[in-house]
């Protein structure tokens, strides 16, 4: 038996990513009120839930920790992080900016920096202040005013950010606050879903062009959720996939693809349309989503074939608390980018999610997606086996495999 080895580019970056609100603690905001609420905590207690599990209170405690989640960058060989600008701490009343927040992200920044690790800072992931829930939030007439006057006094707190994030997955978040009706503000309105999806477009749009007036060198893109849907035999299957790529994959990049100076690929899912969505589940995560890490490769070159962008890896991972599959994961995903890669990708980076265990969402603590488990009540950062694995790849910019 022989090993393999497969050099990634020079200068490709490794790393992983996080967001504000599901690892930093104490926040208030449309999220925290929401989980708080009588009518879901009711629900989750008839389910035989406990709704503490289901509420983000303290997270991971990042806001008081983040030199214990740099460590755990460094322990890895990260060369890059993804993290969010909370915008309930930045602006928690209507047009009152924290000095002191800003600072806090400035020095997260700079301690970055100090530890040739290049930020991806992405402004806005999911939960909004309270004012502007009251205002409607992205329905609101003034959205593009109030998001990038957020924007613009973030951009001016952190100026030698290189790579922003202004959104993340616009899609997901439409579709299951507006369209499924499952997350605040559960209104599901059709009507409502294309409104915001739509705002989300122009804000994208009007908050490039305030990133690019103040530095005209900074990259500027989106995190963007996509799938890769696999068509069964057969012209309505085909049809089906058309269909699918068009709404899931293609739709909001093809209204921002003029600002957009890369994508930023979430990549999770692989469908396969025979007749319907179903999977192989060969392997699933803890929470039951199939396993196919090496469909990145089909999604890779799927959007580099239409869009001809830089492509960086801004999240790719699975809930693994045994961490049964994640080392086998993180190789089969960086097997099918090389090949992309060595068929003309340009893939410049891959960030895998998540750094360190967080709250998942209405999945609360059960999904465990960490490089790093996270005790509850200590909250000491423990490295998973796959992370010692994945420190070695990062340190060498190399995967070996036996061939």
């Amino acid at each position: 038996m022989t090993l393999k080895i497969l050099k990634f580019p020079t200068g490709f970056l490794w790393g992983a990513a996080t967001s504000a609100y599901q690892i930093e603690g104490g926040l208030v905001n449309d999220w925290s009120e929401w989980e708080k609420s009588p009518k879901r905590v009711k629900k989750l207690k008839a389910q035989g839930l406990n709704p503490a599990d289901f509420q983000s209170g303290l997270a991971a405690d990042s806001w008081n920790r983040f030199e214990e989640d740099l460590a755990c960058l460094k322990k890895i060989n990260a060369s890059a992080y993804r993290f969010s600008i909370d915008w309930s701490r930045v602006e928690p009343e209507e047009a009152r900016f924290d000095e002191g927040t800003l600072n806090h992200y400035s020095t997260m920044v700079a301690r970055l920096r100090e530890e040739n690790i290049e930020p991806f800072v992405t402004i806005w992931h999911w939960p909004i202040p309270l004012w502007l829930r009251d205002k409607g939030g992205f329905e609101a007439k003034k959205i593009i005013f109030y998001f990038t006057r957020f924007a613009e006094r973030v951009a001016l707190a952190l100026p030698t950010v290189k790579f922003w994030l202004t959104i993340n997955e616009p899609t997901v978040y439409t579709g299951d606050s507006y369209f499924r009706g499952i997350w605040p503000t559960q209104k599901r309105n059709i009507f409502a879903y294309l409104k915001v999806l739509n705002n989300l477009a122009k804000v994208h749009k009007a908050t490039y062009a305030l990133l690019k007036k103040i530095n005209p060198d900074c990259q500027v893109g989106i995190a963007s959720s996509h799938m890769y849907f696999e068509a069964g035999p057969g012209i309505i299957n085909k049809f089906a996939k058309t269909c699918a790529d068009w709404w899931q994959n293609n739709h909001f990049l093809d209204q921002i693809k003029e600002q957009q100076d890369f994508i930023g690929l979430n990549f999770y899912l692989h469908v396969l349309l025979n007749y319907g969505f179903k999977d192989k589940n060969k392997k699933t995560s803890d929470l039951g989503w199939e396993l196919s890490p090496s469909a990145i490769y089909n999604m890779v070159m799927y959007l580099n074939e239409r869009y001809h962008k830089p492509i960086y890896i801004t999240e790719n991972g699975l809930a693994d608390a045994k961490d049964t599959y994640r080392t086998w994961y993180i190789e089969e995903a960086l097997i099918g980018l090389h090949k992309a890669i060595s068929e003309g990708a340009d893939v410049r980076g891959y960030l895998h999610w998540s750094l360190i265990d967080n709250f998942e969402w209405t999945h609360g603590y059960s999904g465990k997606f960490g490089l790093f488990s996270v005790d509850r009540k200590t909250f000491i950062r423990t490295p998973r086996p796959s992370a010692l694995v994945y420190a070695e790849i990062c340190k060498n910019n190399e995967l070996k495999i036996e061939n």
